[in-house]
């Protein structure tokens, strides 16, 4: 399915993904102070670039090398971020109020990409930043491949209007190898990059603009990627 028929309208059948709540300001506050005090102890969590992020609503997009990199990217700003995550995922009481708290929602696994796109719609319109990750699930290797960035975030960001922000992530396959569920301290660095205005689109949004996007979101986010990888030291600084 495309993008564009994949998103459709903002009709009544999209669940509604209000703002928080001033108790839900106050949970989101003390869990985001805990769990930054513990990547920025385990992790040594250096972030450069926070000035590129906008005020408004926004769509960022990592790249995604470990389990690891969604906590440490909900702690880059103090804005809550929206993620997207697997429904099931809510059948736990106790960690589905914890996941709606820290700014997930939840999206039927396997069903049509209509659910996720207008998810994605619902919460830009509230004026809320969004995280999705342009691979789609996690990757491996020390530089992107043009064949797994998907146009998902490119296509959603030009529908909405918003600019993307790309940042990358070095470290975190060393901070939470896969296969490991217990973090090991290493050092891990978030680089984000200069927004990435969309051209302005008047109803459909066309594959070229979706595509060309993408290509420069590719692009941007590789650089990033690389930057964060010298400056954790997972690799030599280009001569």
């Amino acid at each position: 399915m495309s993008p564009e028929a994949a998103y459709g309208s903002q009709s009544g059948d999209t669940p509604a993904r209000s703002r928080q709540s001033w108790p839900g300001r106050l949970l989101y506050r003390c869990f985001w102070v805990v769990l930054y005090v513990a990547i920025k102890i385990l992790f040594r969590l250096r972030v450069e670039g926070r000035e590129n992020l906008p005020d408004g609503p926004f769509v960022l997009s990592a790249v995604h090398r470990s389990f690891a990199d969604t906590p440490i990217v909900g702690v880059i700003t103090g804005k809550r971020l929206r993620f997207m995550g697997k429904e099931s995922l809510w059948n736990s009481r106790l960690l589905g109020t914890f996941l709606t708290v820290m700014g997930g929602f939840p999206v039927e696994r396997g069903s049509a990409d209509r659910t996720a796109l207008r998810a994605a719609g619902d919460v830009l319109a509230l004026g809320e930043p969004l995280v999705m990750f342009p691979e789609g699930t996690r990757q491996q290797g020390a530089r992107l491949d043009r064949e797994l960035v998907l146009d998902g975030p490119a296509f959603v960001a030009a529908r909405a209007g918003v600019p993307i922000v790309p940042v990358g992530l070095g470290g975190t396959p060393s901070a939470l190898p896969v296969g490991s569920v217990i973090p090991r301290p290493a050092k891990v660095v978030a680089v984000i990059g200069a927004p990435i205005q969309p051209p302005l689109v008047d109803g459909r949004v066309p594959r070229r603009v979706v595509h060309e996007l993408t290509e420069t979101l590719y692009r941007e986010l590789n650089d990033v990627f690389i930057e964060a990888r010298v400056a954790a030291g997972d690799e030599p600084p280009p001569r």
